[in-house]
């Protein structure tokens, strides 16, 4: 028997498979019951034990920033950081007493998809905007980190750059949960080269 010889039996085979399976179906409609009984299914979720932890999450994975506010000298492009979430569930007394935590960010260099001269992580900056701080006001956010552009001129993203942060980790966690994002904005020369480029902002949760 020739391969593709096989191949059609195994065709053949399942087919057959389809044609009973319908065919049994259609008996089991002519059956008649004979009485039926109920299970109930139950579960007990109980509550998640301590210790907790720390974690930090982010509402998503992109950011696109658009062309708004340049001018003669400086091109500007604009966008939003997605939402930056830190949740605690550990309680006051798993933390160790002074410890605080907090949110940094540093970004990568712009490399463009078509071989254009990178454009470096210096010219990003943000303004980090507390979204859910909680009520203690112990949570604070970032200062606005400056472009090398900027008259004032800053270090951008190059390093790590505070987004937010506790002062008293164990002061706050009954709170549980904390929000923030940032104003992003990236300022190039006007002899910046045309294209489309890309970077990675790492955003890290310490305590």
């Amino acid at each position: 028997m020739t391969r593709i010889d096989g191949r059609l039996l195994r065709v053949s085979a399942v087919t057959a498979g389809v044609f009973m399976l319908t065919s049994v179906a259609g008996v089991a409609i002519a059956q008649v019951s004979h009485g039926e009984s109920g299970v109930s299914v139950n579960v007990e979720i109980p509550e998640i034990e301590e210790p907790g932890v720390l974690a930090l999450s982010v509402a998503g994975t992109t950011s696109a920033l658009t062309e708004n506010g340049s001018d003669a000298l400086v091109r500007q492009f604009t966008g939003t950081l997605p939402s930056v979430t830190v949740t605690d569930t550990r309680s006051a007394d798993d933390i160790p007493d002074g410890a605080f935590w907090y949110v940094l960010g540093t970004s990568t260099d712009f490399t463009g998809d078509d071989g254009q001269e990178a454009i470096s992580a210096g010219h990003l900056g943000w303004a980090p905007r507390l979204i859910d701080g909680g009520e203690s006001g112990l949570v604070a956010e970032g200062d606005e980190v400056g472009t090398v552009l900027d008259a004032e001129a800053g270090p951008g993203l190059v390093d790590q750059e505070l987004l937010a942060l506790a002062a008293d980790s164990a002061a706050v966690a009954e709170e549980g949960q904390w929000t923030a994002n940032a104003d992003l904005f990236l300022r190039t020369p006007t002899t910046v080269a045309a294209g489309n480029y890309a970077a990675t902002l790492t955003l890290s949760l310490f305590e």
